[in-house]
């Protein structure tokens, strides 16, 4: 009786060949079990107690993409066993590559990510990392996708050269067409990884500076000094000459400064020695020269450089105003005149034959 009903045929398969199938089926699924909770488990706690991260990500992505497969893997051999038609033969194929496919562009986009973030940007700062690496795998994604789906149509049995030839045709047109964005594109990629400013940094071009807001895949974008926003071209950054003050470890200051032309020559002796103690009395500064450099055409010019061993504009104009108001103080204890334009006039008068001033 018993024997007969497994004998029993439907959909062409016997019931014996169906309690085979489900047979298979829980078996596989146990084991499969058995490795995730036993075997992933243990690996996954000793891996916590390692310094190293790369048996982390291994054990994290098998959990990911491996015990997937093995269940669909368990499936497929268990529903072997049934008779099945061509249609359904080739459904089960399809599925299983595409499955196949899709987890392994997962683990490669996931590798790929892990590689950049902990060994090729190590030495970078967390932020400037993490930045980068999110800037970068889009393109990664978009070029791996590409190369997955066209793995998989292939191996489908599509014909894809035909396409292929055809998207290479349009390519070169899009290319034509849109240069510039491309353009920009490039200078994107040329602009993250070579690094000549950094989100946050002030930077002059030309006559425009401002403090760097965001880098987008086009374009980029300035926070100016006047409040307003200066939107420029990834390629117009990296044809210019860019100035990053952010980066400058010391500020080079000169200027300039004269007094009268009936200051003693005393005085003028002293006014070197008097301008550098002022300067060598402030915090964060490092003289280089003060000299009596020219005449001018309405008074006698002391040269001074000197550097300000910060890169912060505003401790620049606290210091150079410290200094200002120190000469002030120190020329007004001596006499010292400040020069300023002024003209004297000459008149010459003919009396008795003897020419006078007045």
């Amino acid at each position: 009786m018993i024997g007969d009903l497994l004998h029993r045929t439907y959909l062409g398969n016997t019931i014996s060949t169906y309690l085979l199938f489900l047979l298979l089926f829980l078996a596989g699924v146990v084991v499969v079990r058995i490795v995730e909770l036993i075997v992933l488990k243990r690996l996954s706690a000793w891996a916590k107690k390692t310094k190293t991260t790369v048996d982390d990500f291994l054990v994290e992505m098998t959990k990911k993409t491996v015990l997937p497969l093995l269940y669909y893997l368990v499936f497929y051999i268990s529903v072997r066993v049934l008779y099945l038609g061509k249609s359904a033969k080739k459904a089960f194929d399809i599925i299983g590559i595409t499955l196949l496919t899709v987890f392994v562009i997962r683990f490669m986009i996931a590798l790929i990510n892990y590689v950049l973030l902990r060994y090729w940007m190590r030495k970078e700062e967390d932020e400037a990392k993490k930045r980068t690496v999110k800037a970068i795998m889009p393109v990664v994604r978009v070029v791996l996708w590409g190369v997955g789906i066209t793995f998989l149509l292939d191996n489908l049995g599509i014909k894809i050269s035909t396409v292929i030839a055809g998207l290479g045709i349009g390519g070169i047109a899009v290319a034509l067409a849109a240069q510039a964005i491309l353009g920009d594109l490039f200078s994107y990629f040329a602009i993250l990884f070579d690094k000549p400013f950094e989100i946050g940094d002030f930077i002059v071009i030309d006559n425009f500076m401002g403090n760097v807001e965001h880098v987008g895949i086009k374009t980029t974008r300035i926070r100016s000094l006047t409040g307003e926003q200066l939107v420029f071209s990834n390629t117009d950054l990296t044809n210019s000459r860019v100035r990053n003050y952010k980066r400058m470890e010391r500020r080079r200051v000169l200027f300039r400064i004269g007094v009268t032309y009936d200051t003693s020559l005393e005085n003028l002796k002293a006014i070197p020695g008097i301008i550098r103690g002022i300067i060598e009395s402030i915090e964060d500064t490092l003289v280089d020269r003060v000299h009596f450099a020219s005449f001018g055409d309405y008074s006698l010019i002391f040269e001074v450089v000197y550097y300000v061993l910060s890169s912060d504009y505003g401790k620049y104009m606290d210091i150079q105003q410290k200094i200002n108001l120190r000469i002030m103080e120190e020329f007004g204890k001596r006499g010292i005149e400040f020069a300023f334009p002024t003209q004297t006039v000459y008149l010459e008068s003919q009396v008795e034959g003897v020419p006078k001033e007045k």
